[in-house]
C-alpha cells in the first residue's frame, strides 16, 4: 500500500468527473416525469403505471447497487479496479440516456412495456458507472483534509453541473424545441449534448485521476460474504438509513419544485431564476465548508445544516405569493442541504476504513455503493411520494395546455404539505438518527487510521 498526499491531480481530475455526471443523472431524476406529463401529456392511469414502474425499478437497482460493488472490489486489471467499470458505465449510461428521451410514437401498454426496458438499461448503466466512480474515491486518499478536499471540489462540480441543468432546462428545450420543431425533440437534442458533455468530463478522470492506495493482491470477497460485509458495518447502515430519510424529503421537493412554480406560484419562468439563487446558494456553502470545518466538528456542521434545512422549510410553507421570501427560504434551505450531501459523501467515505478496522478487509465500492443506494432508494420513495401528489392534487388530471388557475385550493395544499411538510419532517428524523447512533467522529476515525497503519507495519 501506497501513501502521500495525492496533491491536485487527484482533486481536479475527479472531481471534475461529476460536472456532467450530475448534468445528465438531474435530467432524468428530476425532469422525466415533468417530460412524461407535460411534454408528451401522458393520461393519469399511464402516470399510475410509470410511478409504479420507476418505484419498482429505482429499489430493484438500489438493491443490486452492492452487488456491482463486490464485482467491482473484486476486479484487477492494468488500469486498476475502478477504470474499467467508470468507461464501461458512461459509455452504456449516455446510450441509455439518449434512448430514454428519443421518439418512440408508441402508446398504451406497448409504451409502457418499451419504457420498462430504457428505463431498467438506463438503471443498470447508471449503476455501473456509479458505483465504479465513488469507489475510487476512498482509494484517492486517506488523510481527512484531503479526502474533505477531494469531496468539495467533487461536490461543487456536481452542483455546477446540477444547477447548470436546473437553470437552463426550461429556455433550452423551448430554444431547441424551436430550432428542431417540436418541443419533444427539443428535450432529446439536448439529452444528446448532455451525453457527450457527461463522456468528456468522465475521460477527465480516468485519464488524470491516481489510486495512491492499492494493496498488493488484496484478497476477493465472495459474493456469498456480501450481506455480511454490509450488515457488520453498523456505522455505514446507520449513515445509510439517516441519508435515506434525508433525501428521500430533498428529492420530493426539488421533483415537485417544477409544478409549484408553474401550478402554485403560478409563473413558471420563475423557475429558472429561482434555481440560479439555489445553485449559487449550494455551490457557495460547498465552497465556506472547509472553512467552517476549521472552528466547528462534522457533527456541529451536521446539526446547523438541519437547522437550516428545517428553518428553509418552514419559511417556504408560508412564503407564497412574495417572491422575495421564497428565494430567501430557498437560501437557508439549499445551503443547509448543501452541507448535508458533502457529510454524507465524507461520512460513508470514512466507513471504509472503519469497515477494514472492524472486519480486516477494505472493501471501498461495497462500502461506497451504499451512496448510490441511498440515491436511488430514496429517488424511488420520491418518485412514488411524487406521483403520489400529482394525483391528489389533480395535476395529472390537466392537459398540457390547461392554465395553472384550474389546480384547486386543496390542490394547492397537497402540493404545499407534500413538498414541504413533508420533507421537514423527514429532514428532522435524520437528524436524530445521526445523533444517536453515528460515532465516528474526528479523534475516533483518528484512532482508526493510527492502528491501520500500525497492522501495515
Amino acid at each position: 500500500m501506497t501513501g502521500g498526499s495525492t496533491g491536485a491531480r487527484n482533486v481536479w481530475g475527479f472531481g471534475l468527473g461529476t460536472l456532467g455526471r450530475d448534468m445528465l443523472a438531474a435530467l432524468v431524476a428530476m425532469y422525466l416525469m415533468f417530460y412524461l406529463t407535460e411534454v408528451l401529456d401522458i393520461s393519469a392511469s399511464a402516470v399510475v403505471a410509470v410511478t409504479a414502474i420507476m418505484v419498482v425499478m429505482r429499489i430493484f437497482d438500489a438493491v443490486n447497487d452492492p452487488v456491482m460493488g463486490i464485482i467491482v472490489d473484486n476486479t484487477r486489471s492494468r488500469w486498476g479496479k475502478f477504470k474499467p467499470w467508470i468507461a464501461i458505465g458512461a459509455l452504456a449510461w449516455a446510450a441509455a440516456s439518449i434512448l430514454m428521451f428519443a421518439d418512440w410514437g408508441l402508446e398504451g401498454t406497448t409504451f409502457l412495456l418499451v419504457f420498462t426496458v430504457v428505463y431498467l438499461l438506463w438503471e443498470i448503466a447508471y449503476t455501473v458507472n456509479d458505483i465504479s466512480y465513488y469507489g475510487m474515491l476512498p482509494s484517492l486518499s486517506r488523510d481527512k483534509k484531503q479526502r474533505e478536499r477531494i469531496g468539495v471540489v467533487a461536490r461543487i462540480c456536481a452542483n455546477i453541473g446540477l444547477f447548470s441543468l436546473v437553470v437552463g432546462v426550461l429556455p433550452l428545450t423551448k430554444a431547441l424545441g424551436q430550432w428542431t420543431g417540436s418541443l419533444q425533440r427539443g428535450w432529446f437534442t439536448l439529452a444528446v449534448i448532455l451525453a457527450v458533455i457527461m463522456l468528456a468530463f468522465q475521460t477527465i478522470t480516468l485519464v488524470v485521476a491516481k489510486e495512491e492506495i492499492r494493496i498488493e493482491q488484496p484478497p476477493t470477497t465472495p459474493l456469498r460474504e456480501l450481506f455480511s460485509v454490509i450488515v457488520r458495518n453498523d456505522q455505514l447502515l446507520w449513515v445509510t438509513l439517516a441519508m435515506v430519510t434525508f433525501m428521500t424529503g430533498y428529492l420530493v421537493t426539488t421533483s415537485l419544485g417544477i409544478y409549484y412554480f408553474r401550478y402554485v406560484y403560478g409563473d413558471e419562468d420563475m423557475y429558472s431564476i429561482f434555481a440560479a439563487v439555489l445553485g449559487i446558494t449550494q455551490i457557495v456553502g460547498l465552497a465556506i465548508f472547509p472553512l467552517i470545518a476549521r472552528f466547528l466538528t462534522r457533527r456541529q456542521i451536521h446539526r446547523l445544516a438541519t437547522a437550516l434545512c428545517i428553518a428553509g422549510f418552514a419559511l417556504f410553507f408560508v412564503a407564497e405569493p412574495s417572491m422575495a421570501l421564497i428565494g430567501f427560504a430557498g437560501v437557508l434551505l439549499f445551503s443547509g442541504q448543501a452541507f448535508i450531501q458533502l457529510l454524507m459523501l465524507l461520512f460513508i467515505a470514512d466507513c471504509v476504513e472503519y469497515g477494514e478496522w472492524k472486519l480486516g478487509r477494505r472493501n471501498e465500492s461495497i462500502t461506497v455503493s451504499l451512496q448510490p443506494f441511498i440515491y436511488k432508494g430514496s429517488n424511488a420513495l420520491a418518485s412514488g411520494i411524487v406521483g403520489l401528489t400529482l394525483l391528489a392534487s389533480g395535476i395529472a388530471s390537466l392537459s398540457s395546455d390547461d392554465e395553472a388557475a384550474a389546480i384547486t385550493a386543496g390542490g394547492i395544499l397537497v402540493v404545499k404539505i407534500a413538498m414541504m411538510v413533508l420533507p421537514l419532517v423527514l429532514t428532522a428524523t435524520s437528524w436524530l438518527i445521526l445523533r444517536a447512533k453515528y460515532r465516528i467522529d474526528e479523534p475516533t476515525y483518528a484512532r482508526i487510521v493510527s492502528d491501520l497503519k500500525e497492522r501495515e507495519l
